[in-house]
């Protein structure tokens, strides 16, 4: 067997979770699967499959051997089907990743809308508060929040966001709404690590910087968790626009302060190989884009 026999011969192993099935499904005898895996394991020096006596179970190399298996046939199966002058259908697996509580308001929907519009495809995303290496995790896309550094992927802007100081109506009656950032040292305040600094908030003012040191109340790790604590009239906290949009069109949290905020962060949807990207990649993007660019929460 070649190489790319091999992996298909492993795909069918692990997704089947046994050879006996793998070799009825690829029409295969049950020895020729068995050396073919053999052989793939030998090669790449690590063992990929744990097996036992009534099935087998992927080692931490054969799961990451296994996704890129899933990838490279995909490409391939690409590659034919674009060379006899077909694109109609993208195919194949996509890895996404965007920052959590982003992928879980705006991302999952577009994936799912995206998923029931093509079959052939099956999407593994991956929701993290921190900026994932594209090439070394094999990311397909990605969004990003905040200015990109240079690179050799092309982004498309979809929208922008601000960091917002906001608290609940009865907080607000109670304290008082303070009128200039220098005001916030007398606040109560909820602050969240995960925007940044958390013992001061940076403004601007007439075109000047203004830093204003703060003593929170309650320091959380989770923006969800401080913009909860806010809604609850403990205190006033500081995060993204797009965090607090549904609490703010509902009555439950109001913004203050905008006179002085700090410049949007943008919005992009990132991703490599331009027009040689799969079909499956250009059409998520294009779809993923759409979407988001008509979500009135991604607007300032």
């Amino acid at each position: 067997m070649d190489r790319f026999q091999e992996m298909q011969v492993f795909v069918a192993v692990a997704q089947d979770q046994g050879f006996s099935a793998a070799s009825r499904r690829l029409g295969l005898s049950a020895a020729s699967v068995t050396r073919a895996v053999a052989a793939v394991e030998t090669r790449i020096g690590a063992q990929l499959l744990t097996r036992t006596t009534r099935s087998v179970y992927l080692t931490e190399a054969g799961q990451r051997y296994l996704d890129d298996c899933r990838r490279i046939l995909a490409d391939i199966q690409e590659a034919e089907a674009s060379a006899a002058g077909s694109h109609a259908q993208p195919r194949g697996q996509l890895t996404i990743t965007a920052p959590v509580l982003f992928g879980e308001l705006f991302v999952t929907p577009v994936m799912v809308g995206f998923l029931e519009r093509f079959a052939d495809v099956s999407i593994n995303a991956l929701l993290v508060d921190r900026v994932v290496s594209m090439v070394e995790e094999g990311i397909d896309v990605a969004v990003r929040i905040g200015e990109l550094p240079d690179s050799n992927q092309h982004a498309i802007r979809v929208g922008e966001v601000r960091r917002v100081v906001c608290g609940s109506p009865g907080y607000l009656q109670r304290h008082g709404r303070p009128l200039h950032p220098n005001d916030l040292g007398c606040a109560r305040i909820v602050a969240t690590s995960s925007i940044g600094q958390q013992r001061s908030w940076s403004f601007t003012a007439a075109g000047e910087p203004v830093s204003v040191r703060l003593e929170p109340r309650l320091v959380v790790t989770a923006n969800q968790s401080a913009i909860t604590a806010a809604a609850l009239g403990l205190g006033l906290t500081r995060v993204l626009s797009y965090q607090v949009a549904a609490k703010v069109a509902a009555g439950e949290l109001e913004i203050i302060l905008q006179d002085f905020e700090l410049p949007p962060l943008p919005i992009h949807v990132v991703y490599q190989g331009g027009r040689k990207a799969p079909t499956r990649v250009r059409s998520f993007v294009d779809y993923a884009v759409q979407a988001l660019r008509e979500h009135p929460a991604l607007r300032s």
